[in-house]
């Protein structure tokens, strides 16, 4: 398959947090799946390679979700007038015990797989369930989508159902297993994921940092996401000084291992300035916030901070797969921020927003999400021409209306130089 060609059209990308580059009927060049970078003019030296003229189109990088729950998208929008720890016990883990059923595993996922392959996301940080058979064909099938994924088997030991308590050393066991059979896959790959500490004792997450020390591989979990969840870690963990600190406890909070946190809502002070030295990945979910009422992230000071900053569809506590709606949903909460919290700190732009959706989010994956010269090529080609409107608008405004209206689903798409569609 040839992963060196060249696109032409409308180009986009933000190379640094709130820096918006246009490109307008430019050249974008990838040579062994590597973007080359964008020219006005095609160089020379690129002159034999392939050139797909997409005209008026605009070309965007890829985006990427930091934080889904695959094994909820079944029921996305469902109980969405309750807070986050009833919704957990009456819709997250009724579904999940499902998962146990391989047969009903694989309808799911099947579903679930299709849906995120015809998104415009490229890449995602994925929580499975606690199964390690159904986590393993969640992997298969993503494997086989083209698309690049890190995806977790869930730890949890205490404080949820029989039917998804897992005794703590088989639960080890298990995941020890997992990552020995997964260590085949090219384009997904494992990241530890305890669930968040309710959920996983001491001992759990002491044996979850020894194998991240063996395997090395990534962790992804929940923090400060919900008022009454800080207060129950507190309980739990009486040695720590606040919610992150039971993570970096076990080794899971960044530095060596690199670290997804989803949500971050209530993060004080301390916890900020720790996931800042470690470089912990904050996975901001506007829309499930929003949903199950935890409140508004101050993700605006986040990027001030220079704290790494993405974003996730948390499906099913966001009901929307689409990464564009979560950059509107961001903006908007923002806004939300200043009027009614913080009225020191401006709301989110733009560019800002696609920043994170796509280099902020990416940096997880390494150099992805710009069109730099080295980054990976992840691509989408989005056609505004079925938004029809009597303005002539320019390639800011173009890129706007296609994030505030458009489906969200890309006209052609690329991962690492592979067209997918």
């Amino acid at each position: 398959m040839n992963h060196s060609f060249v696109l032409k059209g409308n180009i986009i990308h933000t190379p640094r947090c709130g820096v918006l580059e246009l490109h307008p009927n430019s050249f974008l060049v990838c040579r062994e799946g590597r973007a080359e970078g964008i020219f006005a003019q095609l160089p020379e030296a690129f002159a034999g390679l392939p050139v797909e003229d997409f005209r008026d189109k605009l070309i965007l990088p890829g985006l990427t979700d930091l934080h889904l729950h695959a094994g909820q998208y079944a029921y996305r929008s469902l109980g969405m007038d309750m807070e986050l720890l009833n919704w957990l016990e009456q819709n997250a883990f009724p579904e999940e015990s499902r998962f146990a059923d391989l047969d009903y595993a694989r309808r799911a996922y099947d579903i679930f797989v299709q849906a995120l392959r015809d998104s415009a996301t490229t890449r995602a940080c994925v929580f499975a369930t606690l199964h390690r058979p159904a986590t393993l064909l969640l992997m298969e099938l993503l494997e086989c989508s083209g698309l690049k994924c890190f995806v977790g088997k869930v730890n949890m030991d205490r404080n949820c159902p029989d039917s998804l308590r897992e005794q703590t050393q088989n639960s080890l066991a298990e995941t020890r297993r997992w990552l020995e059979e997964c260590a085949g896959f090219e384009r997904t790959r494992p990241i530890l994921t305890p669930r968040f500490i309710p959920t996983c004792t001491d001992e759990l997450m002491q044996g979850l940092g020894a194998l991240q020390r063996e395997f090395g591989v990534p962790a992804q979990s929940h923090l400060s996401e919900n008022l009454s969840e800080i207060d129950w870690v507190a309980k739990l963990c009486p040695s720590t000084r606040f919610y992150g600190e039971a993570y970096a406890q076990a080794g899971l909070f960044g530095g060596d291992c690199p670290t997804v946190m989803a949500h971050c809502v209530w993060s004080g002070p301390q916890e900020r300035e720790l996931m800042k030295q470690q470089g912990v990945f904050i996975a901001h979910c506007p829309q499930s916030n929003m949903n199950v009422s935890s409140g508004i992230a101050p993700v605006k000071s986040y990027l001030q901070e220079g704290q790494k900053v993405g974003l996730g569809s948390d499906v099913a506590g966001g009901a929307h797969l689409s990464i564009f709606r979560a950059m509107t949903d961001a903006i908007q909460c923002s806004k939300l921020r200043w009027r009614l919290v913080d009225q020191n700190t401006p709301a989110l732009t733009m560019p800002e927003a696609l920043y994170m959706a796509t280099k902020g989010g990416g940096e997880l994956f390494g150099k992805v999400g710009s069109f730099e010269p080295g980054y990976a090529f992840d691509a989408i080609v989005m056609d505004d021409s079925d938004i029809p409107t009597t303005r002539t608008c320019n390639l800011a405004e173009r890129l706007e209306r296609v994030v505030y209206l458009s489906n969200g689903k890309p006209h052609v798409k690329y991962v690492q130089g592979e067209k997918l569609f």
